[in-house]
């Protein structure tokens, strides 16, 4: 049986998904400033399935994208975590780091608190030697997030094959870090 995991920051958890993160997931996937750097918002059905996928993998690897919540109130913010992403990229295999966040919960340094530990995560227990994370060329507070993570952009934009080949959010920006790079900055 795997065990599932469960990380704690000073201000978060970030655990296995529940029923009950549902219904927020799908507002926040609704939101077109939430979802302005993605081809569209979601639909109930769409954004459900999406949630039921991330808890599938956390149920049969023990990590993956978590929900998020606030220690304080248990309210849920979103998702943060480590992904094996299933379409083939040009830099393929590879483990992503990711994240989407309620409108709400922006500019308080909670992505980057959750990815903190989503990384220490993959590089202490995972034993990871990279972990990479990738955004439309023009979402520049994910790409914020990257470089507060230490991130390095490897100036190796590429088109991602799941976006048509006319969308303006087709190129994306490649960012990676290393066990080493992680090491260095954490000592």
């Amino acid at each position: 049986m795997v065990k599932i995991v469960t990380l704690n920051t000073e201000r978060l958890i970030l655990l296995q998904w529940q029923p009950n993160d549902y219904a927020p997931f799908f507002e926040l996937n609704n939101d077109p400033a939430v979802m302005q750097y993605y081809p569209n918002i979601l639909t109930k059905l769409e954004s459900d399935t999406l949630a039921t996928k991330f808890r599938d993998l956390i149920e049969k690897q023990g990590w993956g994208f978590w929900s998020v919540k606030l220690k304080e109130d248990n309210q849920f913010i979103g998702f943060v975590g480590l992904n094996k992403p299933d379409t083939v990229l040009l830099f393929s295999p590879c483990v992503e780091i990711g994240w989407r966040l309620a409108k709400n919960y922006w500019g308080k340094g909670y992505a980057t608190e959750a990815a903190n530990a989503a990384l220490k995560y993959a590089f202490e227990t995972l034993q990871l030697d990279e972990v990479v994370s990738f955004t439309s060329v023009h979402n520049i507070r994910s790409k914020s997030v990257m470089e507060k993570l230490h991130m390095v952009n490897t100036m190796q934009n590429f088109d991602h094959p799941n976006i048509p080949a006319e969308h303006k959010l087709r190129e994306h920006a490649l960012y990676k870090i290393t066990k080493a790079q992680w090491v260095d900055i954490n000592l």
